[in-house]
């Protein structure tokens, strides 16, 4: 599986779309907030920018895109209502891999700048802030910007996925995440490919930020050290086992779900600290997890799983949606019966850094 070619969410605004089935995603960013303000305020009252450069790696498509520039956007106009100062410009760089639907995100944009229109930021009410958009196609395993271009980074459950699927695992039968049954060499080789995707992340992101530059990241993850993310069980556990059932009934191959993991890692908090202090060019403001309650909504949840897992079941599976249909028909009926009897969360992991050098 090549990641950067199949890791995206459904395009277009249909009903198995991202756009349309992305609300728990909404509400890890609505639940950030706090953070993101303090961080961006505390950026521009050390740094008063002329031009504030922000980035937002894996953006995805759909209304979720424009939602934490614009409350960074907010959050700096008010701070410089209140004390009198001309608002900054903002370049706002929209950031994932190239297969993302980019077409959904810039059609969305004009009701973006109304929107900011709307809010009556200026100090005279008539004078609006200006914001230039920008798209970037690229993985954030790799460099994006030129040296010391950005002042602050956001990422929201995107550094969750890994840019490859561990090697090693081919023990993994039967599973297609780093689940409790998994052997322990399977969840140490997920864990190495995500320490290594993070230095690197960071390592990149060190050389593309200002001194004192901001990033807020927020991941899917676990509490604590236990070897798996009861979050990522609640959302992926029933996907597994509706593969397993269309094996049962001769309608998938084995070999092909066997052969078949997802490229995602769910880390705590100590190793987000362990990674973040290994590499070496950050320091940590703010590390902390809050848990959000998965809806009781089988169909809900189906869709939402369908709207980011089905691009790499097709890529592994192939193209067909009758397929597609039964799979997540398959996980809507197990998500009822065996997850809303559980007392269904999901566990994020938000760390704000701030650059040394």
């Amino acid at each position: 599986m090549e990641v950067a070619k199949v890791c995206h969410m459904n395009g277009g605004t249909g009903d198995a779309s991202y756009a349309k089935n992305s609300l728990l995603q909404q509400k890890v960013v609505l639940m950030t907030k706090g953070i993101n303000d303090e961080a961006i305020t505390a950026l521009y009252r050390n740094l008063s920018p002329e031009t504030i450069c922000i980035a937002d790696l894996g953006c995805s498509s759909g209304p979720n895109s424009f939602l934490p520039v614009s409350q960074l956007i907010k959050t700096i106009n008010e701070e410089c209502k209140n004390n009198c100062q001309q608002s900054p410009e903002f370049h706002i760089f929209l950031n994932d891999l190239p297969g993302n639907d980019f077409n959904t995100i810039f059609w969305l944009l004009p009701a973006f700048h109304e929107d900011l229109k709307k809010q009556n930021m200026g100090q005279d009410g008539l004078d609006q802030p200006k914001c230039f958009v920008t798209g970037v196609a690229g993985s954030f395993y790799t460099r994006l910007f030129p040296s010391k271009s950005l002042h602050f980074v956001h990422s929201s459950y995107s550094l969750h996925w890994l840019s490859q699927v561990p090697d090693g695992i081919e023990n993994n039968k039967e599973n297609i995440y780093a689940a409790t049954t998994s052997p322990p060499s399977v969840h140490k080789a997920y864990y190495e490919q995500y320490e290594r995707d993070f230095v690197t992340f960071l390592k990149y992101r060190s050389e593309e930020l200002v001194k004192g530059g901001r990033m807020v990241l927020t991941v899917l993850g676990k509490e604590n050290e236990d070897r798996f993310s009861k979050g990522c069980h609640y959302l992926v556990e029933p996907l597994s086992m509706a593969l397993k059932e269309l094996v049962a009934e001769g309608s998938v191959e084995e070999e092909k779900v066997n052969s078949f993991n997802i490229p995602g890692y769910c880390p705590s908090p100590e190793e987000v600290m362990y990674v973040v202090e290994k590499e070496g060019s950050f320091t940590i403001n703010c590390l902390e997890t809050s848990e959000l309650h998965l809806d009781a909504s089988g169909e809900s949840m189906a869709q939402c799983m369908r709207a980011v897992a089905e691009p790499l079941l097709v890529s592994h599976f192939g193209d067909g949606y009758v397929l597609m249909d039964d799979v997540f028909h398959k996980y809507r009926g197990i998500y009822v019966n065996c997850m809303t009897k559980e007392d269904a969360m999901v566990t994020s992991v938000i760390v704000s850094l701030t650059k040394i050098n």
